[in-house]
């Protein structure tokens, strides 16, 4: 704010369908990595309980539980189908949780988010995916400390949603070369940037989505924000200003600067 910098957020750029393109390519690698790093997590040498993810003939899989059903979640939830896992997704939106049960055709269960249901699911898996996320803001604490106690030793929390502060109460940031920590007997992965374990991927899977908005920047500079409201809606910080009310809710301002922006200059 003080550098008088024009700064634009990935993580609040949006699309015609409501949907965070930039955030999107980098959710769909760390929604994916969650079940690897969760499998891997699992293994007793890690902390776990020692279950296989998917399972063998004659023993039950995996359970794994998907908070949101956003990009994270679906992707999440795919890798553990794929893996045999029994897979449950939780998320607040019930459009929402009717795509994903025709999008996995009765292989994943979709249910409805309460605080009762989180707490029953969480309580009985063996692996906990948090990938609920508010775009611009912290994200909510769906799991709580006084939970831990009662799930089974040795099962495993992965929040994807570390980068926005996690969204379950005991998480902090870990890194790549030390991933996890342990709770009451709860093994936490809260590898901060995940993606950036696979970087090839990562990197050409974010250009493709941000080469676009590249494009409108370079051919209208600040008159872009003017002509795409999806563009406009990443803008962050202009003139000295906060202009996203969740970024400046989340750090403490008391609101944004109001009404729309208008940043083409005068000739």
């Amino acid at each position: 704010m003080a550098s008088g910098a024009t700064a634009i957020a990935y993580e609040t750029v949006t699309d015609a369908s409501g949907g965070l393109p930039l955030l999107a390519p980098m959710s769909e690698v760390a929604g994916r990595m969650a079940i690897e790093a969760a499998a891997n997590a699992l293994r007793r040498p890690a902390g776990g309980r020692g279950v296989l993810m998917g399972g063998v003939p004659g023993v039950r899989p995996a359970k794994v539980v998907v908070l949101g059903g956003g990009v994270v979640g679906t992707h999440a939830a795919r890798m553990a189908a794929g893996l045999g896992a029994e897979v449950a997704i939780i998320d607040r939106s019930l459009p929402r949780l009717r795509q994903l049960d025709e999008l996995f055709q009765g292989r994943v269960r979709t249910l409805a988010s309460t605080m009762d249901i989180i707490e029953t699911e969480v309580i009985e898996a063996d692996v906990v995916i948090g990938g609920a996320l508010v775009p611009g803001a912290s994200a909510p604490k769906l799991v709580r400390r006084d939970m831990l106690p009662r799930m089974k030793g040795g099962a495993v929390l992965v929040d994807v949603a570390i980068d926005q502060g996690g969204c379950f109460e005991t998480s902090r940031p870990t890194t790549h070369t030390d991933p996890t920590f342990e709770i009451d007997g709860i093994v936490h992965y809260c590898v901060a940037n995940m993606p950036g374990a696979v970087p090839v991927t990562s990197a050409q899977a974010l250009n493709n989505a941000t080469l676009p908005f590249v494009i409108k920047l370079a051919d209208n500079g600040l008159a872009a924000f003017d002509r795409d409201p999806h563009l406009a809606a990443g803008l962050n910080v202009h003139d000295g200003r906060i202009m996203h009310a969740a970024v400046a809710a989340s750090l403490g301002f008391d609101r944004a600067s109001p009404g729309k922006v208008h940043l083409v200059a005068a000739e």
